[in-house]
């Protein structure tokens, strides 16, 4: 058994973490998931300003704290903390060693930077930052060669899991059904404390107040139990479990550069208090092509939010719309308006009277979202509608970022391992791939015999988790009985999903069956625009559309509830 722990989901999370996973009982290594797709435009505009830069400064600092600690306590790091600049903390790494008398080998993994050769690759220009998702290899050869820490830049999330996993197991690339085992353990561990009860949604259920982070004890032949250090918070169950496998994925097919792993072979099993068995997992031959992560600016973005209070709030709303795009010379290219009525009538208190009315403007040109509408709102202050106030005064603007992917052939990425003694050994690439293809639909189950049925919320039943990939959304719904997925099967289509959530109605909707989870996987394509650094919406993450789908009401068998 090797166990594998997790101390970070993403560039900012909890700073003890590192120190709390190494002191709370045994584990042979430790990972930290610091890359995200907003992550790698933080990190190329810090590049940007010093070339030596790039990288999470966190995880330096943390191992400042902890680097005497996990080599004492013989517990190898892997981590895709390198960023855009993985050789460069390798080298701070060695440096701050050598400051603190400890002797520690370090790995790095490099190849995905593929802006260098963009215009090779035939990607957009302009580009901040291209990086191609490499594999779990590279990670294996440095831990292979006797590695303590291993970083990498852009790897695939679960390839931290996997590469250890492939090295300590002796695995080839032939392994497919192993390989996709640690995929998914992987993608349980990636974010953190969301595999423990964190953003759960049933969290008045158990004490996640501060919750533990997520270990993978995984076995020989790719099978593993989810637990956490004993003692800790948060809670391991096979619906904390499902709801992290259900965040940012799409239909069965699970891809990446190193397996296919089969999303509908994933079992779950409750195997004790807090613990959660991983079996069954299929896994088939990746994809010829790599997935490349492309960062640019997209412009300039300025924001103002009015309130409004008290009554008349829709016309006012109207004249303030009406009297600022009069006002806007010249007018920016886009303009987004959302007035959201957090209003309640015969209030008791001023807040709790008002609504906000929401102006978000983009433009290549900073000076026609910066002081243009900056001026005409401020010049509207005593000439708009009554009780006229800003949340705050408007700036000058800021750029925003876009993300969009590509995909190259894996046969043109260098993927190298740097060893601790400075070898670059290369990696090759799949040799056997596969075109992804979709997945035959399962039968839905048996329906649910007919009977009283009541209005009422879905999330009464049940669960979701959602979350971003570029500009779509992921929504995962399960069920929590098997009575309860024989309904939701049924009842939650794709035009259902466009009743509950009309601001999803217009755009293209995928569906996806987990008659093993119970569970109801959709892709709604488009809805976030050009993704969260360019803070098209309000939840730009679409974090929270899950809770929004749970709160909606609709007809539901009163056997259910």
């Amino acid at each position: 058994m090797l166990r594998i722990g997790n101390a970070s989901g993403f560039y900012g999370d909890r700073f003890s973490a590192f120190r709390e996973m190494l002191t709370g009982g045994p584990l042979d290594v430790l990972t930290g998931d610091y890359l995200a797709e907003l992550t790698m435009l933080i990190l190329a505009r810090d590049r940007l300003k010093d070339p030596q830069l790039g990288y999470a400064k966190t995880f330096l600092r943390q191992m400042e704290e902890c680097l005497g600690l996990a080599v004492d306590r013989g517990v190898r790091i892997v981590v895709n903390a390198g960023g855009l600049n993985p050789a460069r903390l390798a080298e701070a790494l060695d440096e701050l060693a050598g400051k603190q008398g400890i002797a520690v080998r370090v790995g790095h993994v490099t190849g995905d930077d593929l802006l260098p050769r963009a215009e090779e690759f035939g990607l957009p220009t302009g580009l901040l930052a291209a990086n191609a998702y490499l594999g779990a290899w590279g990670i294996a050869e440095c831990l292979r060669a006797g590695a303590e820490i291993v970083v990498t830049g852009r790897v695939t999330d679960a390839a931290l899991v996997a590469g250890p996993a492939a090295a300590h197991f002796g695995w080839g690339p032939q392994d497919l059904d192993a390989l996709a085992g640690a995929v998914i353990a992987g993608h349980v561990l990636e974010c953190g404390a969301q595999a423990t009860g964190g953003n759960y949604a049933f969290f008045r259920e158990h004490d996640v107040t501060t919750p533990g982070f997520p270990i993978a004890e995984i076995q020989a032949d790719g099978s593993s139990v989810i637990t956490k250090h004993p003692g800790t918070g948060g809670a391991v169950t096979t619906e904390t479990v499902t709801a992290q496998l259900l965040y940012e994925t799409g239909g069965a097919r699970y891809a990446g550069p190193d397996v296919t792993a089969r999303l509908d072979t994933v079992r779950l099993d409750q195997v004790g208090p807090d613990r959660v068995r991983i079996s069954g997992v299929r896994g088939e031959a990746p994809p010829p092509a790599l997935k490349v992560g492309l960062n640019r600016i997209g412009g300039w973005r300025n924001e103002v939010v009015f309130v409004l209070t008290g009554l008349d709030i829709d016309a006012k709303a109207a004249l303030v719309q009406a009297q600022l795009e009069h006002a806007l010379d010249p007018r920016p290219a886009e303009l987004s308006w959302t007035l959201a009525r957090t209003d309640h009538p015969d209030a008791d208190t001023e807040e709790a009277a008002s609504a906000l009315l929401r102006l978000v403007v983009k433009d290549r040109d900073q000076r026609v979202v910066g002081r243009a509408v900056s001026t005409a709102a401020v010049e509207l202050g005593l000439a708009s509608y009554p009780g006229f106030h800003l949340t705050a005064l408007p700036g000058p603007g800021a750029p925003y970022g876009v993300f969009e992917a590509a995909f190259v052939d894996a046969r043109t990425v260098p993927h190298t391992a740097v060893l601790p003694d400075g070898t670059h050994r290369t990696v090759p690439p799949a040799m056997t791939t596969g075109e992804l293809t979709p997945v035959e639909p399962p039968p839905p189950p048996q329906q649910l015999t007919a009977g009283p049925t009541r209005r009422a919320p879905l999330g009464l039943v049940a669960g979701a988790r959602s979350g971003d990939k570029g500009g779509d959304a992921n929504l995962g719904v399960w069920a929590r009985s098997e009575p309860g997925w024989r309904w939701l099967a049924h009842t939650l289509t794709v035009q259902k999903i466009r009743e509950l959530l009309p601001e999803a109605a217009g755009l293209q909707i995928e569906r996806h069956l987990f008659p093993n989870l119970r569970a109801v996987n959709f892709t709604v394509t488009g809805l976030l625009g050009e993704g969260v650094a360019a803070q098209a919406r309000f939840d730009p993450q679409a974090k929270a559309l899950g809770e929004w789908l749970r709160a909606r009401h609709l007809d539901i068998p009163e056997a259910l509830l």
